[in-house]
């Protein structure tokens, strides 16, 4: 599995701790940054790291702002991208098995590194459990490629 990671100003310290996270697990990754404390917009940042999920160099893709929300927003934009927020590991175990997600964003405000390792660890580890959830999943491809 391949990962991509990117993050804004607001997410650099979250960021570098699943880096840390997905080197432990020997996961083969990329971060796009940012890296710098300087204000960046976080489209500049989570708009490309969708794109490459989305054409299929990258598996999945973990996002990092402040919030989670304007990282999340920017990665929908992107055709073929479902990405959650989620900050509980129930919800990415959810989000996984019933969603397919293909994207998580977090926010380093909103909750701390080793809450954000579990929710990382547990994504990476749920499979979508397909069945009537990817008739869900179908319908809102469907709409998109309308």
């Amino acid at each position: 599995m391949k990962v991509i990671l990117a993050s804004d100003h607001g997410g650099i310290h979250l960021s570098k701790e699943i880096a840390s996270l997905l080197k432990e697990l020997n996961m083969e990754y990329e971060d796009i940054g940012c890296n710098c404390a300087d204000s960046v917009d976080y489209p500049d940042y989570g708009i490309p790291a969708a794109e490459r999920v989305a054409n299929g160099e990258f598996d999945r893709g973990i996002l990092i702002c402040g919030t989670g929300i304007g990282m999340s927003i920017a990665a929908n934009k992107v055709k073929g991208i479902r990405a959650a927020l989620v900050h509980d590991v129930f919800s990415a175990k959810a989000t996984r098995e019933h969603n397919d997600s293909n994207m998580i964003t977090m926010g380093e405000r909103v909750i701390g590194a080793g809450l954000a390792r579990e929710i990382v660890k547990e994504w990476l580890g749920t499979e979508f459990q397909g069945g009537r959830h990817a008739n869900r999943i179908g319908k809102v491809s469907d709409y998109e490629n309308k």
